[in-house]
């Protein structure tokens, strides 16, 4: 993954902000909105697209776009530098492929503690009962 290209491939659009603001929300354009056309895109190999439509499947418009917005800031560029390290943090965590769990085994001391407790708890249980008096 390049980040490079990929940040050349986003397109930007700047709305107005919805919510509270007085005068000034209304007539500027702060919030940005980021498209990035996955299966288009030059910057990713067929396996990270593949990986990409898969993991983020439900992030996805129907034309495989995935859009992100900004309006944490009264600033345009602030917005724009937020919404682009959101970006990246986002494709980064669905390119991560997990690792591979090793089944272990319990050691054999583990074994035999587990198994002394059960003892002693099962005694103490015993010592509860009535005596059999036959």
């Amino acid at each position: 993954m390049d980040q490079v290209l990929i940040i050349q491939e986003l397109q930007f659009k700047a709305v107005r902000s919805s919510g509270a603001g007085g005068q000034h929300v209304n007539k500027v354009s702060t919030k940005i909105e980021l498209s990035f056309d996955v299966s288009r895109s030059k910057a990713l190999s067929d396996s990270e697209k593949e990986r990409l439509l898969l993991k983020l499947e439900n992030r996805l418009t129907k034309e495989k776009m995935l859009l992100m917005q900004c309006d944490e800031s009264r600033s345009q560029h602030r917005n724009k530098e937020l919404v682009i390290k959101r970006f990246l943090e986002t494709l980064e965590n669905a390119l991560r492929v997990p690792k591979k769990r090793k089944k272990t085994k319990p050691s054999k001391a583990a074994v035999e503690k587990r198994l002394k407790a059960k003892k002693k708890s099962s005694e103490k249980k015993a010592y509860r009962s009535k005596p059999d008096l036959d």
